[in-house]
């Protein structure tokens, strides 16, 4: 008699979520992003292994901050030579690049272990509404957890086909 012992492949399986960026506020959407990222929604999780899952986000130019931190936030990077640290507002950012705030966020939110950058290489950002190839990737709802209309409709005719057959 065979029998899988532990997790099987399926439970590892990766999973691509859609989530539109609009109105939301960054660091609540920032830190939902960050658990499916680790994987901490599937009850196989494990916080040694890497089992989360894709996120693409769109319309990144229409997110929301609380507060006045769109006139006081500031991102600071250096260039590592003397005297080369470069300040970004939070206004000037979000013009030129809209997508990086939420992969800053999502970076700050996510354990700072060997793991980070491989589950910030999951997170795909865009500025638009246009996600272009992933497209056909995108399997659940941000919203509510469920299957796309375009998955279903998939399913649906092959049981259609199933069906005529027998």
């Amino acid at each position: 008699m065979s029998q899988a012992v532990g997790n099987t492949a399926l439970a590892y399986a990766r999973v691509w979520h859609h989530v539109n960026a609009s109105d939301r506020v960054l660091g609540k959407l920032a830190e939902r992003i960050a658990l499916v990222l680790m994987g901490k929604h599937k009850p196989i999780y494990d916080k040694s292994l890497d089992c989360g899952d894709y996120v693409v986000v769109t319309n990144a130019k229409h997110i929301k901050v609380t507060g006045r931190k769109d006139e006081q936030l500031v991102y600071r990077k250096h260039t590592m030579f003397p005297g080369g640290l470069k300040e970004t507002e939070y206004k000037d950012m979000m013009e030129k690049k809209p997508y990086e705030i939420i992969r800053h966020a999502v970076s700050g939110m996510l354990p700072k272990n060997k793991l980070r950058e491989r589950r910030l290489e999951r997170l795909k950002v865009f500025g638009g509404s246009n996600m272009g190839i992933y497209r056909g990737n995108i399997l659940k709802r941000w919203e509510d957890g469920t299957l796309t209309e375009d998955y279903i409709l998939k399913l649906d005719s092959k049981n259609r086909m199933k069906a005529k057959a027998k």
